[in-house]
């Protein structure tokens, strides 16, 4: 028997966003193609880390995190999101809100199952359902508004469909879904039993007066949603990889055991410095959050408006998707390619969040950045001027 690669290699590519940032390292480039979010993160958050590997806190955790960490998580969804959560049966802490959709996708989908995203999809969301063996169905969101047509989401329900995946705020699109949008997707949800995995990793990335709304909270939906999201965006630690699951014990001790398998448990050290952030931090920091990225925001879009690439203006998350149709190229990728050539700045061709070649006329552009690197990645934008 000769040795290959398994069938399953096939089902998982490098994702667009990761080449794009290689492509910009080529070029010593500006990358505003992948989140990085390079900002500091919280002095209380690095220094808790640092004292308990100093202290010899670095030896597994239970597998489900730590236990201080799920209980400061628990008081966190009360406090924004007024939803009670038992720490000890509804918490699953993992590496990241990737690993814990991962681990909530092998616990509760079989192959063959039908699993709902809108697009413009994240694609990381897209390769999970697809390395579990589910079978992605696709229901675009409209622009300016990123619309939801329901009628098209009730035609794509059928007798396979297991899950719905909701990314609430999104990336990359910046929605933000409205309660009246929630209610529909949850009435859908009850009616057909369905899981609805949300991911609500930008939950504190909030814009012009809006609120996250974190769909378990309404009636009837606790014990059929799975609540994804982490602290890599927030706590600025995308590289500690420290998220977690919520969801209806019947649920979390399978979740908890995939997690286990797959990853033993979150870096132990780096639990305990999110956990001793949650505790101090106060709530201060999150309005400011928005306010800090909300001026980021309109700082990148002006200059996008400015350069010729007409910005979809985000609710929320940090990501703006611009229209790019004025840039030489065939493709969205070729697009990106000439804008970071002309300018040093990378982007994310649209293609990378559309199943079927639609977003040729967008690219995605991150602002989660110092403000002395978007400065000047701005600058570089209106100097080019397609």
């Amino acid at each position: 028997m000769a040795l290959n690669l398994s069938d399953r290699h096939a089902w998982v590519i490098q994702s667009e966003i990761r080449n794009m940032s290689i492509e910009c390292d080529k070029v010593n480039g500006i990358n505003l193609s992948q989140g990085i979010c390079d900002t500091m993160p919280p002095v209380v958050v690095r220094n808790a880390a640092k004292e308990a590997i100093d202290i010899g806190f670095n030896t597994y955790t239970r597998y489900d995190g730590l236990e201080d960490l799920r209980i400061e998580i628990a008081k966190k969804q009360k406090q924004f999101s007024k939803m009670e959560v038992d720490p000890e049966k509804e918490i699953v802490v993992s590496t990241g809100s990737t690993g814990a959709l991962f681990c909530a996708c092998f616990a509760l989908l079989n192959p063959g199952d039908e699993v709902i995203l809108f697009e413009p999809y994240y694609g990381y969301h897209l390769s999970t359902v697809i390395a579990t063996q589910g079978v992605p169905v696709y229901v675009k969101t409209n622009p300016p508004d990123w619309s939801i047509n329901f009628d098209e989401l009730k035609k794509a329900i059928t007798k396979r469909t297991k899950g719905i995946i909701i990314n609430s705020p999104a990336n990359p699109s910046g929605k933000v879904f409205k309660r009246w949008e929630l209610e529909k997707i949850a009435d859908l949800a009850i009616d057909h039993d369905l899981f609805v995995f949300t991911d609500e990793i930008y939950e504190h990335f909030v814009y012009d007066g809006r609120q996250h709304i974190s769909l378990a909270t309404l009636p009837g939906m606790k014990e059929r949603t799975i609540t994804v999201s982490g602290f890599s965006k927030t706590f600025s630690i995308t590289g500690w990889r420290i998220g977690y699951a919520i969801c209806d014990e019947k649920w979390a001790k399978a979740i908890g055991y995939f997690n286990d398998l797959f990853y033993v448990c979150a870096p132990a050290p780096l639990q305990m410095g999110v956990a001793k952030g949650l505790l101090e931090i106060k709530e201060e920091y999150y309005r400011t959050l928005s306010e800090i990225y909300k001026e980021k925001r309109d700082m990148l879009c002006n200059s996008l408006q400015k350069a010729g690439l007409f910005p979809h203006i985000p609710e929320g998350a940090y990501y703006v998707l611009a229209d790019i149709s004025k840039v030489p190229g065939k493709t969205s990728k070729e697009r990106a390619m000439n804008i970071l050539y002309k300018a040093g700045v990378a982007c994310v061709p649209g293609e990378a969040f559309y199943h079927d070649g639609s977003g040729e006329n967008l690219a995605r552009f991150c602002f989660a950045k110092d403000d002395d690197i978007l400065d000047e990645a701005c600058r570089r934008l209106e100097s080019i001027k397609f």
